[in-house]
């Protein structure tokens, strides 16, 4: 049945798989419940084991981001948590779900004993397994995002519903693969439209899902009256980066500098790459308060970077700075684009008086100016549109 199932679903899996980031969560976790609540735990390693071979020769390896190495990584972490699932359910005296009469509280508890043990011993090693291999720290770099979990606990709803029809009407489990199809198309076009929204180079939101996303936190905003922020963060003499070391250095601090604004941040706020070397910040319930420690650390944490060449010279690029304007809603303004202009010309006036340093755009778009905690006063007039970047 799961090898049906990955043959009817192959050319969704190889898209979502070519698409997909470090968190990639297939459906064959129905096939390896249903093979813990109903085999001994050597023949359920087996079968994902031989599932995974399927995946494999029929799927991954014509796909350039799944490399042999993560599909063995892959496999070893679904097999430990089927063995862990398994040996959960000897030691409690569960067993196995055949044998068992149907409407008894026995066999409910099996499968959700068997599905929650999966679960827990699943996000363990893959949590372990993403940080040694990226060293990524945020929560959702190691367990995944909201959506990816939710598909997870989906999958493992069917796997008891495929287990239980099995041992009791075995005809109905033929009603198992409509749900999953559909579901693993819907999940492909989740992926999609998130695509849409993502800028390649960074991983960041493009221009259009960053304000997309923008827009609809103003209005919840101005429903409840709460506070917004806006950064907007340029790369210091990013052309100068190119100049010396190449445009292929300069893509690498480019997506060393997004990843250090994007983990200096809360991880619901929304970075997004604005164009360039340009980047833009949305900071929704944020104390008006704290608004400057945000900045200086996001503009503190690209001094600390070292980016590496990429080739054998072992060089690499320091100095990196950045300059960042902020803008608060409504005190800068009450709709987006004037956020976004106010926190622009912020970001002018800290380019004009010195690069590497954070300047606010309060009423009126007057403010202050600061590097290192020295504040530069400055008025409207010093807005300086014109001054090179």
């Amino acid at each position: 049945m799961g090898v049906a199932q990955a043959e009817m679903s192959r050319q969704i899996e190889r898209v979502r798989r070519w698409m997909g980031g470090q968190m990639h969560i297939n459906v064959t976790s129905v096939w390896g419940i249903a093979g813990v609540v109903l085999l001994a735990p050597g023949w359920a390693v087996l079968l994902i084991a031989a599932l995974y071979l399927h995946l494999w020769l029929r799927v991954w390896r014509h796909v350039s981001t799944r490399p042999a190495h993560r599909v063995v990584a892959s496999t070893a972490w679904i097999v430990l948590s089927c063995w862990g699932a398994a040996v959960t359910l000897q030691v409690t005296g569960l067993g196995g779900l055949v044998g068992i009469p149907p409407g008894g509280v026995r066999g409910a508890a099996v499968v959700l004993v068997a599905a929650l043990s999966f679960e827990l011993v699943n996000l363990l090693v893959v949590a372990t397994g993403i940080y040694l291999y990226t060293q990524q720290r945020s929560l959702t770099d190691l367990v995944g995002t909201w959506g990816d979990n939710a598909l997870e606990l989906v999958t493992l709803c069917l796997g008891g519903l495929t287990a239980t029809a099995l041992v009791y009407q075995p005809i109905l489990v033929l009603l198992i693969y409509p749900p999953l199809l559909l579901l693993h198309r819907h999940v492909l076009i989740k992926q999609l439209e998130a695509a849409v929204a993502t800028d390649e180079k960074t991983g960041l939101f493009n221009n259009a899902g960053w304000h997309h996303i923008a827009n609809r936190e103003l209005d919840r905003a101005k429903r409840s009256r709460g506070t917004l922020a806006i950064f907007m963060v340029d790369i210091d003499h990013f052309k100068k980066i190119n100049d010396t070391y190449g445009h292929l250095a300069g893509d690498a601090v480019l997506k060393a500098v997004a990843a250090t604004i994007n983990h200096s941040v809360r991880d619901y706020d929304s970075v997004g790459r604005f164009g360039g070397e340009e980047f833009v910040v949305l900071l929704p319930d944020i104390a008006p308060a704290d608004i400057e420690e945000v900045a200086e650390r996001v503009r503190h944490a690209v001094t600390q970077l070292a980016v590496p060449l990429g080739d054998d010279s072992l060089t690499t690029i320091k100095g990196i700075s950045v300059s960042v304007g902020t803008a608060a809603y409504p005190s800068a303004g009450t709709a987006l684009d004037r956020l976004i202009h106010a926190a622009d010309t912020a970001l002018l006036h800290a380019k004009r008086v010195g690069r590497n340093r954070v300047s606010h755009a309060a009423d009126g778009h007057a403010g202050t100016a600061e590097t290192n905690g020295h504040p530069v006063k400055r008025s409207a007039s010093d807005s300086s549109v014109g001054s090179p970047r």
